[in-house]
This record gives C-alpha cells, structure tokens and sequence, in this order.
C-alpha cells in the first residue's frame, strides 16, 4: 500500500523544478550581459570599424524585445532591417526563439552606450525612431558590432526591409543565408 499524499504535496516538486529552471535562466543571463566585448567580437562577422563622430552616441535605458529599445531620453528606438519573434506584442502570443532573442538583445546592449545610426525615415507609424545599432567597444570606441547584423547572423531575428530604409538590405540578407544554412537560431529550432 502507498502512504496517503496529501494535496500540497502533488504541488511542491513541480514549484520546485519551475523555480530552479527560471534561476538557471537568470544565472546564464547575468553571465551573459558581462561577457567582454573582445569575447563577442571574435565570435561574429560583423566588426566593423568606424568614426564614432558620424554617429549619434546614446545609453540603452531598457530592452523591450529583440529589435526594439528605449533610452535614457525615453525615445523608442525600432532596429531597421530587422525582425525578431514577438515577445511582448499585445495581440500575439510569444513566438518561437523570442525568448531567446529579446535575451540576446538584453544581454548585448542593456545598461550600456550604443551608437545610432539613421537611413533615409526618421520614425515608423508608433513614433520609434527607426535607426541602425552600433555597440562600441568600451576600450576602443572605433570598432563597434553591427548589432542589426548580428542578430540576423545567429539566427535571432529574419530579414525585414521597408524602402526607402534599405542600406544594410543585402549585408542583413547575406547574413541571414549563413544563418539558414548552417541553421543557427530560429532557423533550427523553429518550424
């Protein structure tokens, strides 16, 4: 004969397993959002060095999702060419890899100075300013990570072009083929 379990008993083990899998995901988040710039650069393709005075340099106050920020000025800020799974949308549910992606963009550019830059729009149809985003490395602020770039390069996000914001259009689609064909990200995990 089994022992009687009692009710709170059936709800405890799983409470437990939910609690450490979100500590496991907050761990490997704050590990992630300090990992040095040099350790990021020499995992991607898109280094690049440039003249920091061609670029309007601001601080990331808060990451919305995977392609959209707010800074300290309170302006939203919406990554051109580049469209990451919905997480907070208000009429979708959370996609696949939107998790991973908004963790991605948090850990990348939270809490830190970033560098904009402007195609041909200056906002969408919700009033976000529409740019290009640069994070500058702290020691040496002409070599920056196309952050636009690199999300399409890992597989955090697909292409996506609104004329006449189309600069970057073929570097993004380059980036995303790599990203298809060696099935990173998004382009693996989701059907």
């Amino acid at each position: 004969m089994f022992p009687k379990t009692k009710l709170w008993q059936l709800y405890i083990l799983p409470l437990i397993v939910i609690g450490i899998l979100l500590l496991q995901e907050q761990v490997g988040f704050a590990i992630e959002s300090n990992e040095p710039f040099e350790k990021i650069a020499q995992e991607t393709t898109s280094v690049q060095e440039v003249d920091p005075d061609m670029f309007e340099k601001v601080f990331v106050k808060k990451v919305v999702d995977g392609d959209t920020l707010i800074l300290d000025s309170d302006q939203r800020v919406r990554f051109i060419g580049v469209d990451t799974p919905e997480t907070v949308h208000p009429k979708k549910s959370m996609q696949c890899y939107g998790r991973e992606a908004s963790n991605k963009t948090k850990a990348l550019l939270s809490d830190k100075w970033i560098y904009l830059e402007k195609d041909v729009s200056e906002t969408d149809r919700y009033a976000r300013l529409l740019r290009y985003i640069y994070l500058p490395d702290p020691n040496n602020p002409k070599e920056v990570i196309f952050i636009n770039e690199y999300l399409i390069e890992y597989g955090y996000g697909t292409v996506i072009t609104y004329p006449p914001d189309v600069k970057y259009h073929d570097k993004l689609v380059d980036a995303q083929r790599i990203a298809q064909k060696e099935k990173r990200g998004l382009w693996g995990e989701c059907k």
